[in-house]
């Protein structure tokens, strides 16, 4: 008669099985798939979209039709370091910092 002791010693305790799925099964391999995929899909975008954003404020003229981040519509009327003065109603001018335009529409030059 065999014993329990026996029968335990031939059951193995902790089998190692090859991970699902081969390479990609990884974690880590899976991890550096979603950072390079959130690069690709959020940053880089994210950055093109500033750095044209602050090229259109680097070009700012007298003349150019401009909206602020707050909503106001205007013409500006002077550009200054760091401010524009935009006009938003005859008589009125409003300055505000460069960083406050959202959109810059190019004032519609002489066709030739």
């Amino acid at each position: 008669m065999t014993t329990i002791h026996s029968l335990l010693s031939t059951i193995p305790l902790a089998e190692t099985a090859p991970s699902p799925g081969g390479l990609l099964g990884s974690p880590f391999v899976m991890m550096g798939l979603m950072v390079v995929m959130f690069y690709f899909l959020l940053i880089r975008p994210q950055q093109r979209q500033r750095k044209e954003q602050a090229a259109r404020i680097a070009a700012l003229q007298a003349g150019d039709k401009v909206v602020t981040s707050a909503g106001i519509h205007g013409i500006v009327h002077n550009v200054k370091e760091s401010t524009v003065v935009v006009k938003v109603a005859e008589g009125t001018m409003i300055e505000f910092d460069k960083m406050a335009i959202a959109n810059v529409h190019k004032k519609e030059t002489a066709a030739k």
